[in-house]
């Protein structure tokens, strides 16, 4: 990035953290900082493209920048020894910061499945934008939006069906990610039992997979499901 591409991009990254960086007090400082750290869009663009406001933005990437921001988001999502935090996370940092999420269990896989529901371009890392774009799905979406994310995630490779295989896949990571001690009488049977019940109620024509449009109406119709759908409405 050059010139006024990148006194523009520096000027987006300050309109972000609502505050201007001694880092860039140089022209060589502003170089160095231009090359080494991801740049996000513009806070105007990112607001027209979530549904967060000014603020929250500006919290949002104090945090994913910041260990210590308001989010307390861990120190992975910036490489380790680096003085500017990239912006940007693959997928090894991402499964350490889940890992402190879940100490008591191994939340590795089902961190690279949510990982990857989050990389939407499939370029192999997580930028702040592919961040607050899936955080503004996830807590202000509409029903149908959130229902859609969820379906994503569980649809591990991507073709348009959920099948019994991807299911275990997931509810067996999620049973490691809780940990033997959350549940202690745990059958090795369990994973399986559920994929069982979870495709007795989505799978409408009995074919063996589970489309996005069962899916959907399935979960509309589960009240449970919808009151857990509300639960992420004030969580920012």
């Amino acid at each position: 990035m050059r010139g006024q591409g990148r006194k523009e991009s520096l000027s987006d990254s300050r309109d972000l953290d609502g505050s201007y960086d001694q880092l860039t007090d140089s022209v060589e400082d502003e170089f160095e900082l231009s090359t080494v750290c991801h740049r996000p869009e513009g806070l105007e663009q990112l607001q027209e493209q979530t549904k967060f406001t000014r603020k929250e933005l500006q919290v949002l990437y104090r945090g994913f920048k910041n260990p210590k921001g308001v989010l307390s988001l861990p120190s992975a999502w910036s490489p380790p020894h680096q003085e500017c935090p990239s912006g940007i996370v693959n997928e090894e940092n991402f499964k350490q910061i889940y890992s402190q999420f879940f100490p008591q269990g191994d939340s590795s896989t089902y961190a690279t499945f949510l990982f990857n529901a989050f990389d939407t371009n499939h370029d192999g890392s997580v930028s702040f934008e592919d961040f607050v774009a899936g955080l503004s799905v996830i807590l202000r979406g509409t029903v149908d939006d959130r229902l859609n994310w969820a379906f994503n995630l569980y649809d591990l490779n991507k073709d348009g069906c959920i099948t019994k295989e991807e299911m275990l896949d997931i509810m067996k990571s999620i049973y490691d990610m809780m940990g033997k001690y959350t549940y202690p009488a745990l059958r090795e049977e369990a994973p399986k039992e559920h994929v069982e019940s979870f495709f007795q109620k989505m799978d409408r024509n009995k074919d063996g997979v589970v489309t996005i449009e069962e899916f959907i109406e399935s979960c509309q119709k589960d009240e449970n499901i919808m009151r857990s759908m509300q639960l992420f409405d004030n969580v920012i």
